[in-house]
């Protein structure tokens, strides 16, 4: 005999009229919710809890932006007008002089060191390690030649004014010295004859040079989606609205690209493949779209340029006396009057500190603020900017150093040290352009873009796909493109300083 599965009465709905579990719709159970006939209270708008997302600014505020139109930007700097020797020896005889490189070797013919102090120039002659050591003498000959037509060799002799500070029972070997001129003097009647006696001392130029790097972005969202309504309102940074939701990952897919293109700026790094094998391989392998004829990965950023030719100043905790040590420092450089000073909140309330017990006389200590400092009136505890010794800086705090999700509260390090801010000289600098082939005033942090008269790569977007206008293939999505080819340049770096923990 047959068994009819279900059996009568377990129909769902029953055939007959009975009041049964089945005959109801519940909308606890999970698996009927999109028929409920009470819906919630939905807020319709998103809720801003992290502000203002972008991180970007900093390059706008401080820098430009300027097209080129090669795989390579290269600009010479001027050296100092003044050249001092940081690393001579005294022989024993108390006169003679060599002067040795970083490494402690003499410099010789052909050497990259030149030897600018010629006969008859008067030097002074310090020994960092003994601020008692401080000579003053005139130069004479080595070896029985002209120094000046020995100006490839490292050896010069050198009488100090006051024998007994340099020759005599008290002539020791030294080394370290810092030697530099100060003048000359020559004996009634003579001359100088700059073939055989004298020196011409010829300008040197420091080369720096960038490389652009590419950098790309992609979002795509299929045709149905585009289509797809939802209860939350769009409200994005830029400005985009709606109910459509894919508009919000487009508008943030953009944001997030117009912030990778000044992050790439600040952290970049040019690989060195002798010192990581793992680019080699990659350009050898073909990855990434890498060839074996790739020699050069990478570009130099902010802050590589900085830790390569800059000053960095680590630990400061918030003394004047640090912040002094950095002026005395400027001193030496360029002395740019104004400056920028771009900081984490850490160091940005350590500097608030640093000044406000300079000027500590009102009541409970506290000077500084708004309303004539008035006690019932609301005190501001910030500075925006002050002034020390010959120098103007302005300070402001610095969102990608504050930001979670890049370098706020983050274990990211430059050569082993967190970054806590940066000096930025403010104003222009002259440098020999070497495409125009002139002088030419800049920015201190300028970025350069690839662009021609046909395509500028400045910041470039388009459509693909066949969906939102696009008709460029059979795809039913609508892919949005990003791309960007530039780089860094950071002239005059000797001027920035990079704040370290």
């Amino acid at each position: 005999m047959g068994v009819l599965s279900p059996q009568f009465g377990g129909l769902s709905p029953s055939s007959d009229q009975q009041l049964l579990v089945s005959n109801y719709m519940s909308f606890t159970d999970g698996t009927r919710d999109f028929s409920q006939q009470y819906l919630p209270e939905i807020y319709e708008a998103e809720v801003e809890r992290y502000g203002n997302r972008t991180l970007s600014g900093f390059l706008r505020m401080v820098g430009a932006e300027m097209p080129m139109m090669s795989d390579q930007v290269v600009w010479s700097e001027q050296n100092r007008l003044h050249i001092a020797y940081d690393n001579v020896s005294l022989a024993v005889d108390g006169f003679t002089m060599t002067i040795n490189d970083n490494a402690g070797v003499a410099i010789v013919a052909g050497g990259a060191i030149q030897n600018a102090i010629m006969p008859n120039a008067t030097v002074v002659i310090m020994d960092p390690n003994d601020p008692s050591f401080t000579v003053k003498a005139i130069v004479g000959n080595s070896g029985g030649a002209p120094v000046g037509a020995l100006a490839a060799y490292a050896t010069f002799t050198a009488y100090a004014y006051n024998q007994n500070f340099i020759s005599g029972a008290a002539a020791a070997v030294r080394t370290g010295l810092k030697v530099f001129v100060y003048g000359s003097e020559y004996a009634k009647g003579s001359s100088l004859d700059q073939a055989t006696t004298g020196e011409s001392i010829q300008p040197q130029l420091t080369t720096f040079q960038n490389k652009p790097i590419i950098i790309r972005n992609r979002y795509a969202v299929s045709g149905s989606d585009t289509a797809q309504i939802g209860w939350v309102e769009v409200a994005g940074e830029d400005g985009t609205s709606g109910y459509l939701w894919y508009l919000k990952a487009e508008g943030e897919t953009r944001m997030r690209f117009e912030d990778y293109l000044e992050m790439a700026m600040v952290e970049g790094e040019l690989a060195v493949a002798a010192a990581n094998q793992n680019f080699a391989a990659q350009a050898a392998a073909n990855v990434n779209s890498f060839t074996a004829a790739t020699t050069t990965l990478g570009t130099e950023g902010l802050f590589a340029a900085i830790n390569n030719g800059g000053n960095v100043l680590s630990g400061y905790a918030g003394s004047l006396q640090d912040f002094d040590a950095v002026l005395e420092n400027l001193d030496t450089q360029g002395a740019i009057e104004e400056n920028m000073l771009f900081l984490d909140r850490k160091t940005e309330l350590l500097f608030d500190n640093m000044l406000a017990q300079q000027n500590s006389y009102g009541a409970g200590g506290t000077s500084y603020g708004v309303f004539e400092n008035s006690e019932d009136m609301a005190l501001n505890l910030g500075f925006s900017g002050f002034r020390r010794g010959s120098y103007d800086f302005y300070k402001t705090s610095w969102k990608y150093l504050n930001d979670a999700s890049t370098r706020g509260g983050s274990t990211n390090f430059v050569n082993g040290d967190n970054i806590d801010g940066v000096l930025v000289p403010a104003g222009t600098s002259t440098v020999y352009d070497q495409l125009l082939g002139t002088n030419i005033r800049r920015p201190f942090l300028h970025v350069r873009y690839r662009a021609s008269q046909h395509d500028d790569r400045r910041m470039k977007s388009w459509l693909t796909g066949s969906v939102g206008g696009a008709a460029t293939s059979s795809l039913d999505a609508m892919e949005v493109n990003f791309l960007s080819e530039r780089c860094l340049c950071t002239q005059a770096r000797n001027n920035f300083v990079l704040f370290v923990a």
